[in-house]
């Protein structure tokens, strides 16, 4: 398997991740958090853009910044996993988010910020190509900061949906742009 497949298994997760959290797919499996394990996965192959992109200053900090955002990932799949290990005990749940909460080391890089870092990471590999393929740069950079703001402030999944959609097909199309000009070459 290649990079540019990597890449797209990891679009195509993290778009499919987004549609069960805004509930929109419904969820098939009590026993299964299916939203978190394709974001979880999702995440993890978008780590190969890393690899695509071009080595320069801008990329370097993009690349430590998506890494950085990947992990945090993982980090809060596996507390929404504990999280949804409690079942229907909700007290329990409170709990478990309340320390969280209390708990800046876990809050901030896992919960709060770190996860951003991602879709910072990837809207700055796109800014890159702002002036050869500004459309598509700007699908990336719009869509990442739309995803953030119809999640945490707006709380509206379909807004979310629709926020991942253009982020996700602005990555593809820089993904095929990419390979495109490397071909004229």
């Amino acid at each position: 398997m290649n990079t540019k497949q990597r890449c797209l298994i990891g679009l195509v997760f993290f778009l499919i991740s987004y549609l069960f959290f805004s509930k929109l797919l419904p969820s098939f499996s009590d026993s299964v958090d299916f939203a978190h394990w394709f974001n979880l996965i999702g995440a993890c192959f978008l780590l190969s853009f890393n690899d695509v992109f071009p080595k320069n200053k801008i990329n370097s900090v993009a690349s430590v910044l998506t890494t950085l955002g990947v992990i945090a990932h993982i980090g809060l799949c596996t507390i929404d996993f504990i999280m949804s290990s409690y079942g229907n005990n909700e007290i329990a749940k409170e709990h478990l988010s309340q320390h969280i909460s209390n708990s800046p080391l876990i809050f901030y890089p896992f919960v709060a910020v770190g996860p951003s870092l991602l879709f910072l990471g990837l809207a700055l590999h796109a800014f890159a190509y702002i002036k050869t393929e500004t459309l598509k740069s700007l699908m990336v950079i719009v869509g990442s900061v739309a995803v953030g703001i119809s999640f945490f402030a707006l709380k509206n999944g379909i807004l979310m949906v629709l926020s991942c959609l253009v982020f996700v097909l602005g990555l593809g199309l820089l993904l095929f742009a990419k390979e495109e000009n490397e071909l004229k070459k």
